[in-house]
């Protein structure tokens, strides 16, 4: 089986996401062989790459400004068309790997599966495992026809592992003509400044939601995150209130997380946004509501008023500092 994995890179690494993609890839490959796609230069992660399991790298090089999904699912097709075709490509379930795998849908004339939590391989059949309704119904999906297959996957679907392999072999995949398909530039690139653990990859994560009443006692969130050494979320309900930014959201239409500790204060637990967070090791949920749903899947449960539970946490953190 020949499986590629569409890589991204951040600050100057492999993203989570790609390194849990490579290492499911390298335990359904069997015999056959893992490679990763990059929509840019390549030297710098080829390392890491080929330790979690790709033995070979498709770099495009520097894009010039041009958008990723434009450029990256033609240079893949080019690949493909070469003569290079894999039976199975995995995308991360984020923006750009989105919009890389349905322009190249539309370009292979392939189907899609997206919103996966799991794969399989049963000789040359390819399934994959979909969670719906919620997350309370998983349905597994089988593609039918020939390769290459297209499927994305959720963050923290699979637990990333080094594999040990040395460097991967780095191979030009350049972008061909795009016409006026490819005359886009991104000019401007803004990023949100950030202190602390990323949502995604943090060890401890501190969510607020509705409960918190105001925009402004989210500073509550904030410092205990920060004292924990943890990240700070939120749920829908004060994202789309305006509260907070889009990137503290948790749940099915935010981040995936799965971390050791997940702290949810104020938020009742719809079931939109435990899909985000129910994987985490240990649930604290703090809420003056007994019958709110968040206490079905907490470890531990403070039935309280957040605006005093949470100040009185604070102050016992500080005191031990």
């Amino acid at each position: 089986m020949n499986i590629w994995v569409f890589s991204q890179e951040a600050n100057g690494a492999p993203t989570s996401a790609t390194l849990e993609l490579l290492t499911k890839a390298r335990s359904l490959a069997a015999s056959g062989t893992v490679s990763a796609f990059v929509a840019g230069e390549a030297a710098g992660i080829a390392a890491m790459l080929g330790e979690y399991g790709a033995t070979k790298v498709y770099a495009t090089g520097d894009l010039g400004g041009r958008l990723p999904g434009v450029a990256a699912s033609a240079a893949m097709k080019a690949v493909i068309a070469g003569g290079d075709s894999p039976d199975l490509i995995m995308f991360p379930q984020s923006y750009e790997g989105r919009d890389v795998m349905s322009r190249l849908s539309v370009q292979l004339d392939r189907t899609v599966l997206t919103n996966n939590v799991d794969a399989a391989i049963d000789g040359s059949s390819v399934s994959v495992t979909t969670p719906i309704f919620g997350g309370n119904v998983l349905v597994t999906t089988a593609f039918s026809g020939s390769g290459p297959f297209l499927a994305a996957f959720r963050p923290k679907s699979f637990v990333a592992e080094s594999g040990g392999g040395g460097a991967a072999t780095v191979v030009a995949a350049p972008v061909p003509e795009l016409g006026a398909t490819g005359a886009a530039r991104v000019t401007v690139v803004h990023t949100e400044e950030s202190s602390g653990p990323k949502l995604d990859e943090a060890a401890i994560v501190v969510s607020g939601g509705r409960g918190l009443g105001e925009a402004s006692k989210y500073e509550l969130i904030e410092t205990l995150a920060k004292l924990l050494k943890g990240a700070p979320g939120a749920s829908r309900a004060i994202v789309d209130a305006g509260w907070v930014p889009y990137s503290y959201q948790v749940g099915q239409t935010g981040k995936v997380v799965k971390p050791g500790v997940y702290i949810a204060c104020g938020i009742s637990g719809a079931t939109q946004h435990m899909v985000g967070m129910k994987g985490s090791k240990s649930i604290i949920a703090i809420n003056k509501d007994k019958e709110a749903p968040i206490f079905g899947i907490a470890d531990l449960g403070i039935v309280g008023d957040v605006h005093k539970v949470l100040p009185k946490l604070i102050e016992a953190l500080q005191g031990r500092g």
